[in-house]
């Protein structure tokens, strides 16, 4: 599913209340984030994130919290493809392998793991083009409206 329609998808399932949203989210744009593939009978979402001189560390690598921010990026969106919005209330990542320029951009395929009355979790994959792991995550989300 091409990057428009999981954007035009989200906003339908909001209906209504799709004007109370910032979609996609200024942050989204900012690191000029692209959904690259929807499964929503898995509940996986699959997002492509540029990495920029602007986002490396003193050591070469994008920042900690840059991943971090692409990690929410995609597990944010996708919660709100499979239940009603909802907030992060935990996100947890662990770092394998530095995200370097040369890779170009980082892929990060996020997952529903289950649903239990207003509590969400999911987990997450950091991956590089060649499909080595970078980072792994795992997040609690809060549903805060009724569908």
């Amino acid at each position: 599913m091409a990057h428009e329609a999981v954007m035009e998808l989200m906003r339908r399932r909001l209906g209504e209340r799709a004007a109370q949203y910032r979609i996609p989210p200024p942050v989204f744009a900012l690191m000029e984030g692209e959904f690259a593939a929807l499964d929503l009978e898995a509940g996986m979402l699959r997002a492509r994130f540029p990495i920029r001189e602007r986002y490396l560390n003193p050591f070469g690598a994008m920042q900690g919290g840059m991943l971090s921010a692409a990690v929410d990026n995609t597990i944010g969106p996708l919660s709100m493809l499979v239940a009603p919005p909802s907030v992060t209330r935990r996100l947890a990542l662990k770092f394998s392998r530095p995200a370097t320029l040369d890779l170009g951009h980082i892929l990060v395929e996020a997952r529903l793991g289950s649903q239990e009355g207003r509590w969400l979790t999911f987990g997450a994959e950091v991956r590089a083009p060649d499909g080595e792991l970078l980072a792994r995550a795992e997040a609690t989300h809060w549903i805060i409206a009724a569908r």
